[in-house]
């Protein structure tokens, strides 16, 4: 028990890590639909390259989608909306016509106690014929009023506006019995008071002529907008339910195949019958699998899911150990393999949009833009082979997302350029339509055959790619990554920080700027990451603002404030810039990346100066190298060795009394050589020939920074 407990202790952080991959594999398994899989590959257009099949048993000749939308858009064709007729509202509305004719007959006439009706034309002095009038003004309102109502009045809402602008028929249902209306047979609420007003003034207008102007007034001051309300409702469960039951009835084969009919011979040119017949079975033979042996295609998940990890695994394992070691990278890159298969699995299974509109080239992009071309394209082989199994028409998905991934990590070279990511997605749109043109002509052996909406669902891959952008922000605050966008962001010099530096340190900023062309020049040179080391060399001195006096490069007065100090204090106060860097840089939220920097630019080496004066002056005493060593640690990419060779260098190079091609070579010779003797580069991945390379571009830049002028005459 303590052997084990000693070795989990000991191997603590692979034993993370292996659970990590090992949890992985498991939730893509979990993901997985539990499907066989037909053991052929085949393509339409391209000869059959197995042996002779035999039907194994009877199945149907399944259509295909497009005829499949053909037959469904023909049967929907004459397809009618469903709309109820409600009686009641006509009943309703009559009672309160009724009522509202009488009270404003009443306040007309002065009889207020008595219907109108049952009044004697001689009561109401001065009527003449009033009331006949009213009664015969009553009955024919009524008579348009049921007409109106008999025809209906259609409820407002989405769909009657699109049946109306339509002009389409509807079928309205009366007492169960449903009837087809045309579509000048019903109104609208606005059509049938229009219809309403129009009759009305035109009776009054006829009827009225030898009657008095009184009442003639009457019946145009009556308002009949309170009585045109909706009586047609829409249906949409009968609707739907009559839709479905039209569905339901539409076959979905055509035709049989008999168990032992030959479907498909070697070398026999796969057309479109016998490449329907062969989908036919593929579906089929994989739903019998599925259901009749679910542990057996379970087993064969976990193989191939377990495979492909295990591949990553090594991958990562010989040639980016520096991922396994940092969890948050290999959590990262474990979280993006699981996002793409869920997504993958989600559409698969649900099938709301085509398989096409899945930007998988998103990964190959974020990849390339926190690590490097080489982890983002393997990283974006294993997705796709993942996810290939599953996917519809395996051959033609790999291969286009490959392409398209190839496409996607070479064209993103500057991801801080914003157009750039959009003419990445433009490229990555016309490689899908170039790539599916060329397949679909080799398939369909017809231009007119090809399904062109595939090509819109190109174009909106292509525009997800844009999301991109946001990702990379979300991604970098999760997982502490850094973009170029962001270090582009860091490295200009208006950035609060670098103006405080140039303002309370001018000398050091200075410096900062040489450093970081030095450094930017190198890295590019030998391979690394120019925008990062550049960012780095601008903030590797800040910690020099909290004392800038006690820094030759800031002092212009001639006052040097260690002539009061002794060696060790001088020096303390020296090696401080490196721990009030971090500081610093921790207070103003800097990456973790670029205060690697300011960790790193001084590794473990001594402040030489300070500790040689020392030695000269004391010779005989025991000097404590501690109070003269930097905390280190040493730099540990190839990026942070650029830098220090270029601060030691850029700053001894002010010192040189003599500034020809020996002395500069001379100078940037002896002090990394020195860094080398002192071991300072042994943590990093840098070679001998880099350092060789290295130094021949330091010494050409410093003779640029320090060649002769011509001397201009008096």
């Amino acid at each position: 028990m303590k052997k084990i407990v000693r070795f989990a202790k000991k191997h603590y952080h692979s034993i993370r890590v292996a659970s990590f991959f090992l949890l992985t594999a498991f939730l893509i398994l979990y993901m997985l639909p539990r499907e066989g899989k037909f053991r052929y590959e085949f393509q339409r257009g391209r000869p059959w390259m197995h042996e002779t099949l035999i039907a194994p048993f009877n199945f149907p000749i399944y259509k295909s989608e497009a005829e499949l939308n053909a037959e469904r858009d023909s049967l929907l064709e004459g397809f009618r909306h469903y709309f109820r007729h409600d009686s009641l509202v006509y009943d309703s509305i009559i009672k309160s016509f009724e009522g509202y004719l009488d009270s404003n007959i009443a306040v007309f006439t002065g009889v207020a106690s008595r219907d109108f009706r049952n009044q004697d034309e001689g009561s109401v002095t001065g009527a003449d014929n009033f009331f006949t009038v009213a009664e015969d003004f009553s009955a024919y309102s009524k008579r348009l009023l049921n007409d109106i109502y008999n025809r209906g009045i259609i409820e407002p809402g989405e769909t009657a506006d699109r049946i109306v602008a339509a002009q389409e028929p509807i079928i309205v249902v009366r007492n169960n019995i449903g009837e087809r209306t045309p579509a000048d047979g019903f109104f609208r609420q606005k059509t049938a008071y229009e219809f309403l007003t129009a009759n009305i003034d035109n009776w009054i207008e006829t009827e009225l002529s030898d009657k008095p102007r009184a009442f003639e007034g009457f019946f145009y001051t009556l308002d009949f907008s309170g009585f045109i309300h909706p009586n047609l409702t829409y249906d949409q469960s009968m609707t739907e339910r009559v839709r479905q039951s039209l569905l339901d009835e539409m076959s979905h084969a055509r035709g049989m195949v008999q168990a032992g009919e030959r479907i498909v011979s070697r070398g026999d040119l796969i057309t479109g019958d016998v490449y329907r017949i062969l989908e036919s079975l593929k579906r089929e033979y994989e739903a019998k699998v599925s259901g009749a042996n679910v542990n057996l295609v379970l087993l064969g998940q976990l193989i191939l899911v377990f495979s492909l990890i295990i591949v990553l695994y090594l991958f990562l394992y010989n040639f980016r150990r520096e991922i396994l070691k940092d969890i948050r990278m290999t959590l990262f890159i474990l979280f993006l393999l699981l996002l793409m298969v869920f997504v993958s699995m989600m559409t698969i299974r649900y099938s709301t949009v085509n398989f096409y509109l899945v930007p998988f080239a998103i990964v190959a992009i974020i990849m390339r833009t926190f690590f490097d071309e080489r982890l983002a394209l393997f990283a974006h082989t294993i997705i796709l082979l993942l996810i290939g199994f599953f996917a519809p028409n395996s051959f033609e998905f790999v291969f286009l997302n490959f392409i398209a991934g190839i496409v996607a990590i070479f064209s993103l070279t500057n991801l801080y350029r914003r157009s750039k990511l959009f003419l990445t997605a433009g490229i990555i749109f016309l490689t899908y339509s170039t790539l599916y043109f060329g397949i679909a002509v080799i398939q369909e052996r017809s231009i007119a055959s090809i399904e062109y909406m595939n090509f819109a669902w190109f174009g909106g891959n292509g525009l997800l790619v844009l999301i991109t952008y946001p990702l990379l922000y979300i991604f970098e605050k999760s997982f502490g990554f850094i973009s170029d966008a962001t270090l582009m962001e860091l490295s200009d010099t208006n950035q609060p920080l670098l103006r405080k530096l140039a303002e309370e340190a001018p000398g050091t900023f200075q410096h900062s700027i040489q450093v970081a062309n030095l450094a930017e020049a190198a890295i590019f040179e030998i391979g690394g990451n120019p925008l990062l080391v550049r960012t780095g060399a601008l903030y590797h001195d800040i910690g020099k603002m909290s004392d800038p006096g006690y820094f030759i490069e800031n002092q212009t007065s001639g006052y040097n404030p260690h002539d009061e100090l002794d060696f060790e204090e001088s020096a303390q106060k020296i090696i401080s810039h490196v721990p009030k860097g971090v500081e610093m840089a921790k207070k103003h939220n800097l990456p973790e990346q670029i205060i690697d920097f300011i960790r790193t630019h001084h590794g473990t080496t001594r402040v030489q100066y300070f500790y040689r004066s020392y030695l000269k002056e004391y010779p005989n005493d025991e000097v404590d190298l501690q109070k003269y060593t930097y905390p280190g640690p040493k730099p540990f990419s190839r990026e942070t060795a650029v830098l220090m060779m270029a601060d030691s260098v850029e700053a001894a190079s002010r010192s040189l009394k003599k500034t020809d091609v020996e002395s500069i070579d001379n100078l940037v010779e002896s002090i990394i050589n020195s860094q080398v003797g002192e071991e300072q580069f042994t943590d990093t991945d840098i070679t001998f020939r880099d350092i060789t390379i290295i130094k021949d571009i330091y010494k050409n830049k410093l003779r640029n920074i320090y060649h002769a002028r011509v001397e201009y005459p008096e």
